[in-house]
């Protein structure tokens, strides 16, 4: 190698050399200017998580649900939900809502708590629709998880909880559980729900707007249902009509009945979700 080469060499190497500190000292410049901005960020907020809303139409595929006056639970408890959640994303675009299904599939319960625990639900709400051998029971009502304090609310939950005996190797999955069995139901009396307080606020408020329907008001219930047991969120369980009632199915079943139900539970949700709001900012 030549002494000009050697020396040319050395002048690149130079260049090289100063061109790595300028690099250097600009980045040695922003980063206070980015760790800055990033602070003012977390500061002033920035972007909020979003509220997740879970909404579950109960049964779906292959489990009908209730039927009765021409009718099928499965179809009413999809229809009433995808509108509940369309009404609040229009309402709260913030508000993030997802559907356990959004056609006519079947899903297992736990799979259904699954989906909402994944997701990192705030709240987690499944739309039922009732059923008795009485023709005369009329009525709304909404569930928390606890104890059935009554024969009436352990038939509905008796009732709700048959499909897991739609489901492969159920005995597994609920560890023995037998929804005909009232033994199995005393394992909610011990039960600790860490949730149950926001529960009810929550089932309160989505009945105090239900109650405003022209039908009955059968109040805020506690029950042993399966299907809100996993999740780990406020979750409640609305029973919107039954449909072993000729009146009360006509409602059910109708377009205008569908849109009042899924705006009362909207309006339900409203509630709930602006005083969580303010709650948030005090």
């Amino acid at each position: 190698m030549s002494q000009i080469e050697n020396i040319t060499l050395k002048k690149k190497g130079h260049k090289g050399l100063q061109r790595l500190f300028f690099t250097l000292l600009c980045l040695g410049m922003l980063l206070p200017i980015s760790i800055a901005s990033a602070q003012k960020k977390g500061k002033s907020g920035g972007k909020k998580d979003s509220f997740v809303l879970v909404l579950d139409a109960g049964h779906g595929g292959k489990d009908t649900g209730a039927v009765g006056n021409g009718g099928r639970e499965k179809d009413i408890n999809l229809k009433v939900a995808l509108a509940t959640g369309e009404i609040i994303k229009e309402r709260y675009p913030e508000v993030k809502v997802l559907y356990t299904r959004s056609d006519d599939t079947f899903i297992g319960l736990q799979q259904r708590a699954n989906f909402a625990n994944r997701n990192r639900a705030n709240l987690f709400m499944s739309v039922h629709t009732n059923s008795a051998q009485s023709s005369s029971a009329a009525g709304t009502e909404t569930y928390v998880l606890g104890l059935w304090r009554t024969e009436d609310n352990l038939r509905v939950a008796m009732k709700e909880n048959e499909s897991i005996l739609l489901e492969d190797n159920y005995e597994r999955t609920y560890q023995g559980f037998d929804p005909s069995s009232s033994e199995s139901y005393i394992m909610f009396e011990m039960m600790q729900n860490v949730h149950q307080d926001k529960s009810i606020r929550l089932a309160q408020a989505v009945q105090s707007k239900l109650a405003k329907l022209p039908t009955s008001d059968r109040g805020v219930r506690q029950a042993g249902f399966l299907v809100i047991r996993e999740t780990a969120m406020p979750s409640i369980l609305i029973e919107v009509g039954f449909i072993s009632n000729k009146q009360e199915a006509e409602f059910l079943l109708s377009r205008d009945g569908q849109n009042r139900l899924a705006q009362a539970i909207a309006d339900g949700f409203a509630s709930y979700y602006e005083a969580y709001n303010k709650s948030k900012a005090l």
